[in-house]
């Protein structure tokens, strides 16, 4: 696929091609995120918006680890799996208090939710503060803590010797 693309753009893709995959994966877990959510807050979980957004955001995080690891930064880490899997839900742990963080503040500081505002408006304050602000925001803090913290090149060096010796016949 890149060998059709133009130069100039070649060489950024293949420059920021970690950041790319993780945009990616980032796409695929907001669809995962908010279909559970949207799911959970307009049916079982309706009066606790902020508890269905957190199942929600705890499902996207089991999908994007299995995603990054497997193909974002494939060729980073090399950690024992489990140590790399506790860093990973680590990081993503403080990533959800993140996310959440800008919802709280929509629905409990500034009062957009019922009856103090219309449906319309809270749904729209929810999915602005719980779905773009602040996945954003987490999506910063998540994609420098992988790099530095869950799969880091110094150790990449181990897990590409590994995929090496997988694809030998």
């Amino acid at each position: 696929m890149l060998k059709r693309t133009p130069e100039p753009l070649r060489s950024v893709l293949i420059k920021h091609r970690e950041l790319l995959k993780f945009a990616i994966v980032g796409g695929t877990t907001f669809l995962v995120d908010n279909g559970v959510w949207y799911t959970l807050k307009l049916t079982v979980l309706e009066p606790k918006p902020t508890t269905a957004k957190a199942i929600a955001i705890i499902v996207a995080t089991i999908v994007s680890y299995i995603l990054n690891r497997e193909w974002s930064f494939r060729t980073r880490g090399g950690r024992e799996r489990h140590h790399e899997a506790a860093l990973f839900f680590v990081i993503s742990g403080i990533a959800v208090g993140v996310n959440l963080i800008p919802l709280i503040v929509s629905r409990y500081v500034l009062d957009l939710e019922v009856p103090h505002v219309t449906f319309l408006v809270q749904e729209i304050a929810d999915f602005a503060s719980g779905s773009i602000i602040g996945m954003l925001l987490a999506m910063f803090f998540r994609f420098w803590g992988f790099k530095k913290w869950v799969f880091p090149d110094e150790l990449g060096e181990r897990r590409r010797d590994t995929d090496q010796v997988s694809r030998l016949p």
